[in-house]
C-alpha cells in the first residue's frame, strides 16, 4: 500500500512538517474553498501543489498530491435539477485540469444533503481519548424535534421515537445547539457552510427523488464522467455512504456490496472504481469488508482504513470510532486481502499495483486534545493508526515472502 495522509490545506493545524515526520508517502487533499459546481482552475490546482511541496523552513518536502478527496458532486447533479448539466461539464473540466497537473486518482461521493454525519465530535472514551460517535437516538431527536422534518416520526419504530423524545427533553439549549452544529458540520475552509434553513430547503428539493431516481441520476453522472476518466488514464473512486443507511428520509445508494456492484456494472470501465472505506461500511454488520476486498478488489482505487464499534447488530445502529485495530472489522484479514490484490495486479503488469491508503480518522490522544484540529483528523491519533496498520502490513508481507 502507498501510505498517504489527508490534508485540509494551509489552515490545517496538522502541517506538512507533521506529515513528513509521520513518514507518509503522498498527500490526499482538495480545493475545499472552491464553490461546488464550479471548475477547479489550473492556477488553483498548482497553488495547492506548491503549498504541499515545501516544509515550514522552505526545504522541499518531496511530497506530491496523490489523491483528490473530493471533487464535490453538487445537489443539482444528484437531483438533476437547475444547472446540473453545466455542473457535470465543470466536473469534467476539473478532471482534465487535474490530469494536466499529473494527478490520477479522484475520490468523490453521492450522498444526498449531508456528507458524513456524527452526533458527537469529542465523545470521551474510558481511557480519556476523544472520538467521533453517531448516536441513533440523538440523531432521531434532531430529526423529529429540532429539524422538525415532515413525516420524520413515521420513519422510526415507537421505542426509538420514545427514547429520542426522552433524550430531547433532557437536552439543554447548549446541547441542542451542539447537536445541530455537529450534524451539519462542514470542512475547514469550505466554500459553503449549511444552516438549518439550507438543510430544510435541500430536503424540499429532494421530494421527487426516490431511491430508484437517485440510482438513475448516479448512473447518468457516471455515463458522462467515467469514459472521460478512462480516456485520460484516471481512476474515479466513489466513497460509501457514511453512515451506510438512509438519513432524513433520503435514499442512500452506496451502502452495501450490492450497491457497489450495481454502480460498477452500470458503467463497466476500469476507471469507474471505488473507495473502500472500512469505517463507513463497517457501521453495518452485514458488510464483510475482507470479502468485499477480495470480490471487488479489481476496482478498489483508494483505501480508507479505520474501525468502528457498533452498539447493536441492527441497521441502523449507533457506533463510535474505535482504534484502528480495535473495532469490529478484522483489519488483519482486510489488509491480507489488500496485499493479495496488489500481488495479483503486479503479476498482471498493472500500473496501479500499489493502492493508495490513508489511515482514516483517529482518536484525539495526548497533545491532540485541545489542539483544535478538524474532528477525526488529529496528528497523533492518526500517526498511531498509521503505525499499527504499517506493522500489520509489514508482518503479513514478510510472512508472504517466506511462504
Amino acid at each position: 500500500m502507498r501510505h498517504t495522509w489527508r490534508w485540509f490545506g494551509p489552515k490545517d493545524p496538522v502541517s506538512i512538517d507533521h506529515m513528513m515526520q509521520a513518514g507518509v508517502q503522498g498527500v490526499v487533499t482538495a480545493l475545499h474553498h472552491v464553490p461546488t459546481g464550479t471548475v477547479w482552475s489550473p492556477e488553483e490546482i498548482a497553488r495547492r501543489q506548491e503549498d504541499l511541496a515545501v516544509m515550514r523552513d522552505g526545504a522541499p518536502s518531496g511530497l506530491a498530491w496523490d489523491v483528490v478527496e473530493s471533487i464535490p458532486v453538487s445537489e443539482a447533479i444528484k437531483t438533476q435539477s437547475g444547472d446540473w448539466r453545466q455542473h457535470v461539464e465543470n466536473w469534467i473540466a476539473s478532471l482534465r485540469n487535474l490530469h494536466a497537473a499529473g494527478i490520477r486518482v479522484v475520490c468523490y461521493n453521492f450522498m444526498p444533503v449531508l456528507d458524513w454525519t456524527r452526533t458527537d465530535l469529542t465523545w470521551r472514551r474510558p481511557n480519556g481519548a476523544l472520538c467521533m460517535r453517531f448516536d441513533l437516538p440523538d440523531f432521531v431527536a434532531f430529526d423529529i424535534h429540532i429539524l422538525e422534518r415532515k413525516g420524520a416520526a413515521e420513519d422510526f419504530p415507537e421505542a426509538l421515537r420514545d427514547e429520542a423524545a426522552r433524550r430531547f427533553a433532557a437536552m439543554d439549549d447548549a446541547r441542542k445547539q451542539e447537536l445541530v452544529a455537529n450534524i451539519v458540520f462542514g470542512l475547514p475552509g469550505a466554500a459553503e457552510q449549511q444552516s438549518m434553513e439550507d438543510v430544510r430547503n435541500l430536503l424540499d428539493s429532494y421530494a421527487p427523488v426516490t431511491d430508484a431516481v437517485l440510482r438513475r441520476n448516479f448512473h447518468a453522472f457516471l455515463e458522462q464522467v467515467a469514459p472521460v476518466a478512462q480516456d485520460l488514464g484516471m481512476r474515479l473512486c466513489c466513497h460509501p455512504d457514511d453512515p451506510p443507511f438512509p438519513l432524513l428520509g433520503l435514499p442512500r445508494v452506496m451502502s452495501t456490496e450490492a450497491d457497489y456492484a450495481e454502480r460498477i456494472a452500470a458503467v463497466d470501465l476500469p476507471a469507474n472504481g471505488i473507495t473502500l472505506c472500512s469505517g463507513s461500511l463497517g457501521a453495518r454488520p452485514d458488510n464483510d469488508l475482507p470479502g468485499m476486498m477480495r470480490r471487488l478488489g479489481d476496482r478498489v482505487h483508494f483505501l480508507h482504513l479505520r474501525n468502528v464499534r457498533r452498539d447493536t447488530e441492527t441497521v441502523p445502529a449507533s457506533f463510535f470510532e474505535d482504534d484502528h485495530l480495535g473495532g469490529q472489522t478484522d483489519m488483519v484479514e482486510l489488509i491480507d486481502a489488500v496485499l493479495a490484490e496488489e500481488a495479483r495486479r503486479r503479476a498482471a503488469g498493472r500500473e496501479d499495483a500499489v493502492i493508495p491508503m490513508r489511515p482514516d480518522h483517529g482518536q484525539d490522544i495526548l497533545d491532540d486534545i485541545g489542539r483544535g484540529g478538524q474532528p477525526g483528523y488529529p496528528a497523533i491519533g492518526r500517526l498511531k493508526g498509521l503505525a499499527e496498520l504499517r506493522g500489520v502490513e509489514l508482518a503479513l508481507s514478510r510472512r508472504g515472502a517466506r511462504a
